[in-house]
């Protein structure tokens, strides 16, 4: 049984359709504060098998211990956060209490539970302003706002918890940009008010929730002037968990990014966008917002060699498609 925290959300979601899959027995620990129980339920209906829901919280030490004990977990893949750039600059203290506080409490009830097999969601913002690109996992780390602070801050934890305890097995996922959504177009990413990330406003620009899109900064050093970011498919990025699970069989800690190696505009989004969905995607150039950078993109080549070949292999197309249905048939996301 896997222990799945935040498995309601956009990435934990998919990541519960390929664990079925793969023939895995899942249970989801979710307080839904961010995520909606109708994903879960689509969930099993794409793979025609059960899981396992609890509502609770990963702060909860004694809860995440019963959660543990009870369904006899023998690992843990934790995506449980709160995961915005912007709100962390606004809440900061919201996101050590969920993210830091709370992944310490779950280490604590592994720890108690004798379990020491996890995998942990972590960010490209771990990196912080490229000094070099791709971002190879020895970039020096070094996060400019309080999300990928707390990002950086667990990974610690993680890699402090190995050195004193080399019995574990930690797999540290430095997600780039996921995008998309499962071909069935029954789960996708659905955020709660306005979007933060590009492709959701982009989507919801097309399905008519939205009147245009903002591009902030359209004089950056990139082939068309707007921000370069390595996208990845959402389903790419769930197998690559399965992947880190199976590549976990010895104790060791690792950190690899998840991403495609390759960098696509906010123009490339938009027009790619426009093709899938056959609708014009309005849009206006505003200044640059403070802190963005003008290009990031992975090296990929230590996931594939950590995580058994895995390698993304969905192209912006798919990904703008896959989206695209997502957000056709679900215009008001998992609200109807």
């Amino acid at each position: 049984m896997i222990l799945v925290t935040g498995g309601a959300g956009y990435i934990g979601s998919h990541t519960c359709v390929e664990l079925l899959d793969a023939g895995n027995e899942v249970v989801v620990l979710d307080n839904f504060s961010n995520s909606s129980r109708a994903s879960l339920e689509r969930v099993q209906q794409i793979c025609a098998k059960r899981l396992t829901v609890v509502e609770g919280d990963i702060r909860d030490q004694a809860g995440v211990e019963k959660v543990l004990n009870d369904f006899g977990c023998t690992a843990v893949v934790h995506f449980a956060g709160l995961k915005s750039v912007l709100d962390s600059v606004t809440s900061p203290l919201d996101y050590y209490d969920n993210n830091v506080v709370g992944t310490h409490r779950l280490l604590r009830a592994m720890q108690a539970s004798q379990l020491k097999r996890i995998i942990f969601s972590s960010s490209a913002t771990v990196y912080g302003d490229p000094k070099f690109l791709p971002y190879t996992e020895d970039h020096p780390l070094n996060p400019v706002n309080p999300y990928g602070q707390t990002k950086f801050v667990v990974e610690q934890m993680l890699r402090g918890l190995f050195a004193s305890d080399p019995t574990w097995s930690i797999g540290i996922l430095r997600y780039f940009n996921p995008i998309g959504a499962h071909e069935s177009g029954l789960i996708g990413e659905d955020p709660k008010g306005v979007p933060n990330n590009l492709l959701p406003f982009v989507a919801q620009v097309a399905v008519g929730r939205r009147e245009r899109l903002n591009v902030f900064g359209g004089d950056y050093d990139t082939p068309d002037g707007t921000g370069v970011r390595d996208y990845i498919h959402v389903v790419d990025l769930a197998q690559g968990h399965v992947a880190a699970l199976k590549s976990l069989d010895q104790p060791a800690c690792f950190a690899v990014n998840l991403g495609t190696g390759r960098g696509n505009s906010v123009l490339d989004v938009v027009k790619a966008f426009e093709q899938a969905s056959g609708r014009s995607i309005p849009y206006s150039v505003q200044p640059r917002r403070a802190g963005d950078i003008a290009a990031c993109y992975a090296a990929t080549d230590r996931a594939a060699k950590h995580l058994g070949g895995w390698q993304a292999t969905r192209n912006l197309e798919t990904m703008c498609r896959d989206h695209w249905r997502w957000q056709n048939q679900n215009p008001n996301g998992y609200g109807g």
